[in-house]
């Protein structure tokens, strides 16, 4: 990444309008909260993200997106979306994560996109990422994916001056997860479950003093390990990911998304190569973000604007008219 590349993305202008993309998919997923329908929330999400991006001076491409162009309508990888004026960024999104959350109003249900210069963020293929993740101030590479689970809660106690009992995980509930499960839970860690949104789940590692969290492990899905290295890029951890194939279809899609080395362990920032700018708007109430919350005729909403330059973090009240 050059430093005239660096130049030209003028983070610092692009955030606030990054913000408004962000509480537009919130907004419209938050009149569905409760209604039983996954795929009109993601949907009504998707199409507010669409036409507020369409609205920014950027040549943007979707790098992370809804799927590929022939499984997605609106927002799939390889889409080009803004004004088609200004400077080439690279896109990754997720309108609605916790589809779920949102139709059975779950707690945790937010909104999440983030930008970087052309180029800057790995083109991850829709399959399953290993991801371990813990928050800042740790030396780089304290913990490792290729260490059994034990290894690593053992290995970050240590380092964080407690005893593995002290130490909290968060982990999907999956019963592809139920070894790792019972490994972490012989050391006698803590482990929170959660039923969707591993992008949240890794951004409670960031601040456990506030969310309890101390470490994020398992299987997820790979854009949202590229989403997670965004917020943790500009809020301070790590996070490592390996992709996971399946079968020879996803092998396909690897191949057509330019991974070269199938097993290659990818770190923070080889997802994310750049200076980024993340934001999160709260649909659901959660541990990170308050969810929509109606007013009479208007609505509030709660958004996490953050910059990776300046790791600057604001969090954003934003109030309108609830149509």
């Amino acid at each position: 990444m050059t430093d005239d590349v660096r130049l030209d993305f003028q983070d610092r202008m692009l955030s606030l309008g990054l913000a408004r993309v962000s509480e537009a998919a919130a907004l419209a997923a938050a009149r569905l909260i409760g209604r039983g329908d996954e795929k009109a929330a993601d949907q009504v999400a998707v199409d507010a993200m669409r036409t507020q991006l369409n609205m920014l001076d950027i040549k943007g491409t979707v790098v992370i997106g809804e799927g590929e162009r022939d499984e997605a309508p609106m927002l799939y990888i390889g889409e080009e979306v803004g004004s088609g004026s200004g400077v080439e960024v690279d896109i990754a999104l997720d309108p609605l994560e916790g589809t779920t959350l949102t139709a059975k109003a779950m707690p945790n249900a937010i909104t999440v996109i983030a930008m970087g210069p052309r180029h800057s963020m790995l083109h991850a293929p829709d399959v399953y990422m290993d991801k371990l993740a813990i928050g800042p101030g740790f030396p780089d590479g304290l913990v490792d994916i290729d260490m059994s689970p034990d290894e690593r809660v053992r290995v970050f106690a240590k380092a964080k001056g407690c005893r593995p009992e002290d130490v909290s995980v968060c982990i999907l509930e999956r019963p592809r997860h139920k070894e790792l499960i019972d490994a972490v839970r012989s050391t006698g860690a803590a482990i929170r479950l959660i039923t969707d949104g591993d992008v949240a789940g890794v951004m409670h590692c960031a601040d456990p003093a506030e969310t309890g969290i101390d470490m994020y492990m398992g299987l997820g899905g790979a854009p949202e390990g590229v989403l997670a290295a965004a917020a943790l890029k500009c809020m301070g951890g790590q996070i490592q990911g390996r992709l996971m194939f399946r079968n020879e279809d996803e092998i396909a899609r690897g191949r057509r998304a330019g991974i070269e080395d199938l097993d290659a362990k990818y770190s923070r920032d080889d997802m994310v190569k750049a200076d980024v700018i993340f934001a999160a708007t709260g649909v659901t109430d959660g541990s990170i973000l308050k969810g929509a919350r109606r007013h009479g005729d208007f609505i509030e909403m709660e958004t996490l604007l953050m910059r990776s330059r300046t790791g600057s973090m604001r969090r954003l009240m934003y109030r309108t008219r609830n149509f």
